[in-house]
C-alpha cells in the first residue's frame, strides 16, 4: 500500500510540473478526438 500512495504522489507532481503546455497539448489532443468522431458520425452512411 505505501509504495502505490508514493508513485500516486510523485504522479500528481509529474503532471503539475507539466505546466501550461502540458496542458495546452492534452486539450488539443481532445479537441482533435471529438473532431474526429463528429466527422466519423458525420460522413457514415449506412
Amino acid at each position: 500500500m505505501k509504495m502505490s500512495s508514493t508513485n500516486m504522489g510523485s504522479s500528481k507532481r509529474r503532471i503539475s510540473s507539466r505546466g501550461l503546455g502540458g496542458v495546452l497539448r492534452e486539450q488539443r489532443a481532445r479537441l482533435y478526438i471529438i473532431r474526429r468522431c463528429v466527422v466519423m458520425q458525420l460522413c457514415w452512411h449506412e
